[in-house]
């Protein structure tokens, strides 16, 4: 069993920017389908951006245009960049790995998550 680590969050003003950062102990993040979830206090976790094994990406409507997804093959890293950050966008995030390698916004799809990195929107 592999182990996930997501970096980068923390606290930014709205319209800001980050790069969360998703890493691999253990295992090769290019065999993977992988995808970053969100989970705010009092609802449920959403799928906010997603890249299959082949490259193709997927990104939830709710952040279509502000958020991106990367896969860096050499410091096997998958990255979510995130701009013009609004305070809905406060929430815990995740990276999780998807063995079958299509990588969907389907939470359920996932087999290995990281503990999440805490991104807080806030003036």
């Amino acid at each position: 069993q592999f182990e996930l680590a997501e970096s980068g969050g923390g606290l930014v003003q709205p319209g800001g920017s980050l790069r969360l950062s998703c890493s691999a102990s253990g295992t090769d993040l290019d065999y993977y389908g992988v995808g970053w979830f969100r989970q705010a206090p009092g609802k449920e976790r959403e799928g906010v951006s997603c890249l299959s094994r082949n490259g193709r990406a997927n990104t939830a409507d709710s952040v279509k245009g502000r958020f991106a997804i990367s896969r860096d093959t050499f410091r096997n890293r998958v990255y979510l960049r995130m701009n013009d950050l609004k305070p809905e966008d406060t929430a815990v995030y995740y990276c999780a790995t998807d063995a079958s390698g299509r990588g969907t916004l389907s939470s359920h799809d996932y087999d290995v998550w990281g503990q999440g990195t805490q991104v807080t929107v806030s003036s």
